[in-house]
């Protein structure tokens, strides 16, 4: 598959690596629907980009909101070609704080995005992708998740977090084993430490600190590095059922 002509929808498209990979599709030639929460951004992202670009409101823990969403894009663009999930939770929590135990109300959030919001448009997107026309090798549509390094070096106060995006390597082989009947491909990213909204709140001494963690380059990763991932998956066929790290050789200390 390549990027021109293609048709994604990608979660979290509003800011940080999920705008940087609606920005590359729709530069590469593609057409792009951002489904993301925030709608003053995904609105002025849209207007931005033009004609080969959608907004459409989504909540990725709602079935109804994402088959809204994907029947918004099909109906705009004429088909469903690739999905990519950006969009993601991770509020640092203990799991023993200064006032108790974690309240289980904030795990559940952040698996209920993470985790099971990456399965719900995995498998919507899919059905749309079954009934495309197949291309070379008979393919019919690429699926890119997003997890975390902290899947595999999860920090202190990052247990749900890590454990919502080990959920997503995880499932990442079973399902490709599962959609390669179907000519769809499952491949999953697990950024390192980059430049998104999330990091780039922190404080200066903050992120001068994470920037000493990383081996080489010895700076924080840009979107479009992650976005430049996700073209290489979409255009080369034999990348399908794995997790890549993207870390710049980076391992979590403890804390």
């Amino acid at each position: 598959m390549q990027i021109e002509n293609c048709v994604a929808v990608v979660t979290g498209g509003a800011s940080g690596l999920g705008e940087a990979t609606v920005r590359r599709i729709i530069g590469g030639g593609g057409k792009a629907a951002i489904l993301d929460m925030d709608t003053n951004r995904g609105h002025d992202l849209a207007g931005e980009l033009g004609d080969n670009a959608l907004f459409c409101e989504t909540n990725v823990t709602s079935e109804e909101s994402v088959a809204s969403a994907l029947d918004a894009t099909v109906n705009r663009f004429g088909c469903l070609n690739l999905a990519v999930n950006c969009a993601g939770v991770g509020t640092p929590m203990k799991v023993i704080g200064k006032e108790g135990p974690m309240p289980i109300a904030k795990f559940n959030l952040v698996v209920q995005v993470n985790l099971i919001g990456t399965m719900n448009v995995m498998r919507l997107a899919a059905e749309k992708m079954m009934h495309n026309e197949p291309m070379a090798d008979n393919e019919k549509g690429v699926i890119v998740n997003t997890a975390s390094v902290a899947a595999y070096d999860g920090q202190i106060g990052q247990a749900a977090y890590a454990a919502s995006k080990a959920g997503v390597v995880g499932m990442t082989l079973p399902v490709a084993r599962e959609f390669a009947e179907y000519g769809i491909r499952v491949m999953t990213i697990a950024p390192g430490l980059f430049e998104t909204p999330m990091l780039q709140g922190l404080p200066e001494k903050a992120r001068a600190s994470l920037v000493q963690m990383m081996p080489f380059p010895k700076r924080l990763g840009y979107s479009d590095e992650f976005a430049m991932l996700v073209e290489q998956i979409v255009v080369n066929p034999m990348l399908n059922g794995e997790t890549i790290r993207l870390d710049a050789c980076v391992r979590l200390s403890a804390r």
